[in-house]
């Protein structure tokens, strides 16, 4: 008979099969050893369980949330009880809970736009202002300055944000947005500062009677001021808008009235305090009593 099951033939006597003996898993030093049938050891206590069918299909408790949470409810109403003893305030709620919220923390703040504390330490730098949501280049919970204090009649006609526009374009056009930002930013502070003229176009072009000696490289460097790039024309017109209106404030910046390319070293550097350094500018503020 070929294939199927095989099955002694008739008159054959089947020998018995010796039993195998009883396997053993010993201990010595750290080897294991195994006595007696390897298959008969993984038939022992240690290697049977449920298969993996049966473990996966073990039955699952649905947890009532509302319910466990109910439980905890007398313990709640102790803790509370305990903390209002402590606090009489407390003890007259009819909150059972309040006494175990926690609580509130108090900040002692100062006003930045009233303080005269602050106003002590240097009045002549910009003074923040109440938080602006639309700050797109600083923290959303960083401080605005406010250039508000600047007199009525240096702010904000065409022509100033025409000087702003220039300054912006021709100075750092082949900077960054940020970098743009930072620009019309010093322009702002020198507005506000005690030392510079009290127009933004008078802050712009101070000194451009100086061959290669204003405040502004662009405006005595001999070189005419042609706009043959519209584009950036127009975000330099954007930036200048929006940093006099306070939109646009970096807090890196703050109150930086000076800036240098990063390839040369002004003799003025040294008695000035290093801020930041965004693209290929580096930007300084006076130094103050604090340093």
């Amino acid at each position: 008979m070929i294939g199927g099951a095989q099955a002694p033939a008739y008159g054959e006597v089947q020998m018995p099969v010796a039993a195998a003996p009883a396997a053993t898993l010993t201990y010595s030093g750290d080897k294991v050893v195994i006595t007696g049938s390897v298959d008969n050891l993984f038939k022992t206590a240690e290697f049977t369980g449920p298969n993996r069918v049966l473990k996966q299909d073990r039955a699952r408790i649905n947890v009532d949330a509302l319910a466990l949470t109910k439980s905890f409810e007398q313990t709640r109403i102790r803790m509370a009880a305990a903390a209002a003893a402590k606090d009489p305030a407390k003890a007259k709620s009819s909150d059972p809970y309040v006494a175990v919220m926690p609580r509130p923390i108090e900040v002692a703040s100062i006003d930045p736009a009233s303080s005269e504390a602050l106003r002590a330490i240097d009045s002549s730098v910009p003074m923040p202002a109440a938080q602006s949501g639309q700050l797109a280049y600083a923290r959303e919970m960083a401080p605005v300055t406010s250039f508000d204090t600047a007199p009525a009649e240096s702010k904000y006609s065409e022509r100033d944000l025409w000087c702003m526009a220039q300054a912006v374009y021709f100075e750092s056009r082949g900077e960054s947005y940020r970098g743009q930002v930072a620009v019309a930013q010093v322009v702002m502070n020198r507005l506000k500062h005690r030392l510079y003229p009290k127009t933004i176009c008078g802050v712009v072009f101070q000194g451009e009677e100086r061959r290669n000696a204003c405040q502004f490289s662009f405006a005595c460097d001999g070189i005419p001021e042609t706009i043959n790039d519209q584009k950036s024309w127009a975000q330099a017109q954007e930036i200048a808008r929006k940093v006099t209106d306070g939109e646009l404030y970096l807090t890196e910046v703050a109150n930086a009235t000076h800036y240098h390319a990063s390839y040369v070293y002004p003799d003025w550097a040294p008695r000035l305090k290093r801020v930041t350094k965004i693209g290929l500018h580096v930007f300084y503020r006076f130094k103050t009593r604090a340093g």
